[in-house]
């Protein structure tokens, strides 16, 4: 018999449920958190996979960060700037999106995929583990749109490959759309604010706007190396149905309920295609 929900509506429950529902990780992520000891209960490492914890009267904590199930999950999107790392911490002490987010007044926030220590734009941030987990899955298909500086012009037959899906030392990239930015374009000015200029050997390099559906490290710098032309600055401008806007380089904001709705739709739709 399952066990009741009390008024809180809260029960005891898995503690990797508990970590999934926390925004810690998802289920499979806890499971391995647990087995690798950095996981206490109480002030006990747990590494049992079968434990139960009550979020009622137990404290869960990973790595000495307290965990708790909120009401409601929080969303966030920051406009990530260069020089940060997507990662929560940093061992060798360098600097993090960590920083640029309400950690303390949310716990289990964490970003949803990543962005090159490099590149800026949009980052989403959520502590639903499973929301996160289901986003990243490759069979949701999610699209993003990144603009690019890239050395030299992509021509016709550039563009038309990488339309046609590139071939990548691990493998064929799917088909992305792909076109030339031109100067004037809201998003050109995105990574060539004083025009596209040119570069050392008097080429002028170009703006380019892709959209992919994979999440491969390095993907959209490697797309580019394959048809001959070096990104030089790289910017995601949406996540799925999410547009990066009203936010200054560096800060960040709550998504609203339409942008939730349409995450938590996403996902939903993708589930029973």
């Amino acid at each position: 018999m399952s066990d009741p929900i009390r008024e809180d509506g809260l029960y005891p429950m898995r503690l990797q449920r508990f970590l999934a529902r926390a925004g810690v990780a998802s289920r499979r992520g806890s499971e391995r958190l647990m087995t690798a000891g950095r996981v206490r209960v109480n002030g006990v490492v747990v590494s049992e996979l079968g434990s139960k914890v009550d979020p009622a009267c137990d404290v869960v904590t990973v790595d000495g960060v307290e965990c708790r199930i909120e009401a409601s999950p929080a969303h966030l999107m920051l406009y990530k700037p260069a020089g940060y790392l997507t990662t929560m911490s940093d061992p060798q002490g360098r600097p993090t999106v960590a920083e640029l987010v309400p950690v303390s007044e949310y716990p289990g926030l964490y970003p949803v995929g990543r962005l090159d220590m490099d590149t800026t734009g949009l980052l989403l941030f959520t502590t639903d583990g499973n929301l996160g987990q289901a986003l990243l899955h490759p069979s949701r298909h999610v699209t993003k749109h990144y603009v690019a500086l890239v050395s030299g012009t992509p021509d016709g037959r550039d563009l038309q490959a990488l339309r046609r899906g590139v071939m990548l030392e691990d493998g064929p990239a799917a088909p992305a759309k792909a076109e030339l930015l031109e100067e004037g374009d809201p998003l050109f000015s995105l990574v060539a604010p004083h025009g596209a200029g040119r570069t050392g050997g008097g080429e002028r390099n170009a703006v380019v706007g892709l959209s992919i559906h994979e999440g491969r490290k390095h993907q959209v710098k490697k797309m580019m190396q394959a048809v001959g032309h070096k990104v030089l600055r790289l910017h995601r401008d949406a996540f799925g149905p999410l547009c990066l806007s009203g936010l200054e380089e560096g800060s960040w904001r709550m998504l609203d309920s339409d942008e939730t709705r349409a995450l938590e739709a996403l996902c939903e739709r993708r589930e029973h295609q």
